[in-house]
């Protein structure tokens, strides 16, 4: 038959005409029901913040793989026939979003309450000079005294920084460190001042005075603050009475060695603590020459603050308790320099914004020495200058560059001394100018040095 009739389904021309049909039919996959398409947008509202960073449908196959989900559940509740495609509609419904990555914690984030705390320490021990002032008769025992210690305030520092690199192998490294140089170093410091005694007393003193130098040097590089705090007492009490109380000859020397000896007994304690860790396998010991440059910075250091006490006693004082705000800063631009360089995508940039934190922390120190200068009788200047070149210093040392403020430090200390010794109208101008000079040459090093993004990943 012809005609309409053979499209029927009825007869075998239509069979043969659906059948072929169907061999060319796509599969149905892309008109899924109304429940099915409801629970593809509720799975893509509920991964769209995993979905939505991912540059590829192959990341939110990989996520739906994670999530569990099945062949037959992608196709019986998502209505796709397998995961590609469900990743493939995901992909699309999903908007492209690229968050930042978290912050992460400041690693250089200081200690307030340490920092604090050591910069009321290392102002503490003038108190012991204040109770033993009537001991006192010749001038040449102040300079026993000065000589003892510029070389205990020298050995410290290249024992404390050698103490540190030990440290990187352990506590017991260090521990063994301190424990051969602390009483080497008070020995040298003894001698070193005995030439310079007019009196026996002076050279007890000096004795004293290096001796406790030594111990909480050994104090301080352990974490032992505290302990120094508390040993440190008896100077206090006594100290804080005197207004109201006179003590007597025997009180004023026995306070001052009580304190002595606990701050001995202390250190002791901390390092028998640390040789009780276990050894590190396989630790090698530094070299002496690394820690040289801060041995001549410490030395120089106490020139440049000792010349500056010579016309204003108290600056030393501010100078001192100022310490603990220094190494406080020092802890903030590391960290802030860290922030800057996530911040920035190019070296001149990197260097802006570098300059900038070092003008902010250099500053934060400065300007509370200015009102601290002006109560304590002392000219503002002289004294900021100096603590610019110390914090400037420091600053370098803290990134490892310890020759440049070693050798810049120590020409100050040099000119400042012959100019001071030759200087016939007593005055802070040699002082200044060296102390200036170096200030500026150190704050270019800092440019130069720390500019670079490299010191600082």
């Amino acid at each position: 038959m012809s005609g309409p009739m053979a499209l029927e389904p009825g007869g075998a021309e239509g069979d043969m005409l659906s059948l072929r049909l169907a061999g060319h039919r796509a599969p149905v996959t892309a008109a899924p029901d109304h429940p099915a398409q409801d629970a593809v947008d509720r799975l893509a509202a509920e991964l769209a913040d995993r979905i939505g960073p991912a540059v590829h449908p192959y990341e939110v196959a990989a996520l739906l793989e994670s999530e569990g989900l099945t062949a037959e559940v992608i196709h019986e509740r998502y209505g796709h026939p397998n995961l590609f495609s469900l990743a493939c509609a995901l992909y699309e419904r999903v908007p492209r979003t690229f968050p930042e990555p978290a912050t992460p914690p400041d690693p250089w984030r200081p200690d307030h309450v340490r920092c604090a705390l050591r910069g009321v320490l290392f102002a503490l021990p003038g108190l012991a000079y204040l109770l033993t002032a009537r001991l006192w008769h010749a001038a040449r025992d102040t300079d026993v005294l000065v000589v003892a210690g510029l070389v205990s305030w020298a050995w410290g520092q290249a024992l404390g920084h050698r103490a540190y690199l030990r440290m990187a192998a352990g506590r017991r490294e260090a521990g063994l460190t301190l424990r051969a140089g602390a009483p080497l170093g008070a020995a040298l410091a003894t001698v070193a001042g005995a030439p310079f005694a007019g009196t026996g007393t002076a050279v007890a003193v000096a004795t004293a005075q290096s001796v406790y130098l030594a111990a909480a040097g050994v104090l301080l590089v352990l974490g032992g603050e505290r302990l120094l705090l508390a040993a440190l007492s008896p100077v206090v009490a006594g100290s804080v009475v005197l207004p109201w109380w006179e003590p007597g000859t025997v009180l004023r020397v026995a306070l001052p060695v009580l304190s002595v000896v606990g701050t001995v007994g202390a250190a002791g304690w901390a390092l028998r603590a640390a040789l009780a860790v276990a050894p590190a396998p396989g630790a090698v010991r530094p070299t002496l020459l690394p820690s040289l440059p801060y041995g001549l910075f410490g030395l120089a250091a106490g020139v440049l603050v000792l010349l500056e006490g010579r016309h204003h006693p108290y600056a030393v004082i501010v100078l001192t308790v100022s310490m603990g705000p220094a190494e406080w800063l020092l802890y903030r631009y590391r960290g802030m320099s860290l922030a800057a360089l996530r911040a920035t995508a190019t070296p001149a940039a990197f260097l802006f914004r570098s300059t900038g934190v070092f003008a902010l922390c250099l500053g934060a120190y400065l300007l509370p020495l200015l009102p601290a200068a002006l109560l304590t009788d002392a000219e503002p200047i002289p004294l900021l200058l100096l603590a610019a070149t110390l914090w400037t210093a420091l600053l370098l040392q803290a990134f490892g560059a310890a020759w440049p403020p070693a050798g810049v430090c120590l020409a100050a200390a040099a000119g400042a001394t012959a100019t001071t010794l030759s200087y016939l109208p007593k005055g802070p101008g040699p002082l200044s100018l060296c102390c200036g000079a170096a200030a500026l040459c150190l704050t270019a090093c800092v440019l130069r040095l720390l500019g670079r993004p490299a010191p600082h990943s």
